[in-house]
C-alpha cells in the first residue's frame, strides 16, 4: 500500500510510515474503503456492455420472430439449391454450348461470362437474410467442378474426347477454371452479406462483443458506445471489401490466365 503523503511503499499492518513518519491510524481505514470501491466499480459493467448485451438480444430475438414468421422447411432449403445453384449451372453449361459449339467462337468469352454470371446468384442468396456460410461454400465447390465437368461432357458428346482430364496440366486448367467460378460466387456472397449486415448494421455489429471487446482493448483511450459502433461498423466494411477485391481478383485471374 502506499503511503498518501510520500508515496512509498509501507506495509499493510504499519500504523507510521517509515519514510516520512507520517501517522496513518486515521487515513488507513479511508484509503481501504475507497480501494475496496474501486474494486467494485471496477466490478460493475459499463454501458457499452450494456448496449452489447441488449443488441445481442434484439438480435436473437429479431431471428426467432423471423423464423416463426417464416419457417425453413426442406422444400426451401430444395427450392434455394435449384435457383441458387442449379440455374447458374444450367446457365454455365449453356453458355458454352453456344459459345464453343453452336457459334464456335473465342473461349475468352467463355471464360468472362463464367466469372461475371455466378456473382449476382450470390448476392440475392445472402442479400435477404443471415445464411450459414459453410453448408453453401460446399454447394459453391460443388457448383464450380460440376460446372467444369459438366462443359467436358457436353464437348465429349460432339468430338468424343474424354470427359475427365488426362494428365496434370489438365487437373490444373480444371481447377483453376473451377476456382474462378467459385471466387465469383463467393464475391456475390460478400457483397450481398455486407448489405444485409448494413441493414442491420448496429444490431450486428454491437452483438458482436468478441470484435468489440478486442479494440476497445487496444484502444489507448475509453470508447464510448457510439465510437466502437462506428470503428466496429468500419472494420466490418473495410475488411469485407478488400476481402470482395480479393476474390474478384482471383476469380479474373484464375479465369483469364490460360486464354490472354
Amino acid at each position: 500500500m502506499p503511503c498518501p503523503y510520500c508515496l512509498s511503499e509501507v506495509q499493510e499492518e504499519a500504523k507510521v510510515c517509515k519514510t516520512c513518519s507520517r501517522d496513518l491510524y486515521l487515513i488507513k481505514p479511508l484509503m481501504e474503503k475507497a480501494e475496496e470501491l474501486e474494486k467494485q466499480l471496477a466490478a460493475v459493467p459499463s454501458n457499452a456492455a450494456y448496449e452489447q448485451k441488449i443488441a445481442r438480444l434484439e438480435s436473437l430475438l429479431e431471428e426467432y420472430e423471423h423464423k416463426a414468421r417464416h419457417p425453413r422447411t426442406i422444400w426451401h432449403l430444395m427450392l434455394d439449391v435449384i435457383c441458387y445453384l442449379l440455374v447458374p449451372l444450367s446457365l454455365l453449361l449453356l453458355s458454352h454450348a453456344l459459345i464453343t459449339i453452336v457459334y464456335d467462337t473465342n473461349i475468352l468469352y467463355l471464360r468472362i461470362i463464367s466469372m461475371i454470371l455466378p456473382l449476382p446468384f450470390g448476392f440475392f442468396l445472402f442479400k435477404g437474410h443471415a445464411r450459414a456460410v459453410l453448408p453453401w461454400f460446399i454447394g459453391v465447390v460443388l457448383l464450380a467442378i460440376g460446372s467444369v465437368i459438366g462443359m467436358s461432357a457436353v464437348t465429349s458428346l460432339v468430338d468424343q474426347s474424354p470427359i475427365l482430364p488426362q494428365n496434370a496440366f489438365e487437373w490444373k486448367e480444371v481447377l483453376e477454371y473451377s476456382s474462378s467460378i467459385a471466387f465469383s460466387f463467393l464475391t456475390g456472397m460478400l457483397i450481398g452479406g455486407m448489405v444485409y449486415a448494413s441493414k442491420h448494421s448496429r444490431k450486428s455489429l454491437e452483438a458482436n462483443s468478441f470484435l468489440g471487446s478486442i479494440i476497445t482493448a487496444l484502444s489507448p483511450e475509453k470508447l464510448s458506445p457510439e465510437k466502437l459502433h462506428n470503428l466496429l461498423k468500419k472494420v466490418h466494411e473495410y475488411g469485407g471489401t478488400i476481402v470482395a477485391v480479393g476474390t474478384t481478383a482471383v476469380s479474373i485471374y484464375t479465369g483469364l490466365k490460360h486464354v490472354m
